[in-house]
């Protein structure tokens, strides 16, 4: 079974947000697969996704400091900057998190680790709806 839908995310404020429901609710189909893949690709360039705690908010905030002290908004050097002091920065970071998570599927659910959560990781002050694009494909209860 294959299935493939596009997700459009509400615009969220500069940060690191738990849409772990979001991704899985636009694939119900996936409570059939016995195994599987559950892929989830963003389609932007400014933000990112990542897996990690899904307990604390503290990490996330904490996610935040790191990225913004490692890749400062309107850092020196920086050419691309048309579209404001946040956007260069928020490709740097977007690149290094990456644009897309491959997670397994077994018996009917995300084999998440039990503080594991999908990130949208917004890097923009205002980057807006987001899009992304989930897949998933696997065998049914055979």
């Amino acid at each position: 079974m294959w299935v493939q839908r596009s997700l459009t995310l509400a615009p969220r404020e500069r940060g690191f947000h738990l849409i772990t429901g979001e991704v899985v609710g636009v694939v119900p189909e996936i409570d059939r697969m016995r195994v599987g893949i559950l892929h989830v690709f963003i389609r932007h360039t400014s933000a990112s996704l990542s897996l990690n705690e899904n307990a604390d908010p503290d990490v996330r905030v904490d996610f935040e400091t790191w990225f913004n002290r490692a890749v400062p908004d309107g850092m020196p050097g920086f050419v691309h900057t048309l579209e404001g002091p946040d956007d260069m920065a928020a490709h740097i970071k977007a690149s290094l998190l990456g644009p897309a998570l491959s997670i397994p599927i077994a018996d009917g659910r995300p084999a998440l680790g039990t503080w594991q959560g999908i990130y949208l990781c917004e890097h923009r002050d205002r980057g807006g709806e987001r899009t992304l694009v989930v897949t998933a494909w696997g065998d049914g209860a055979g």
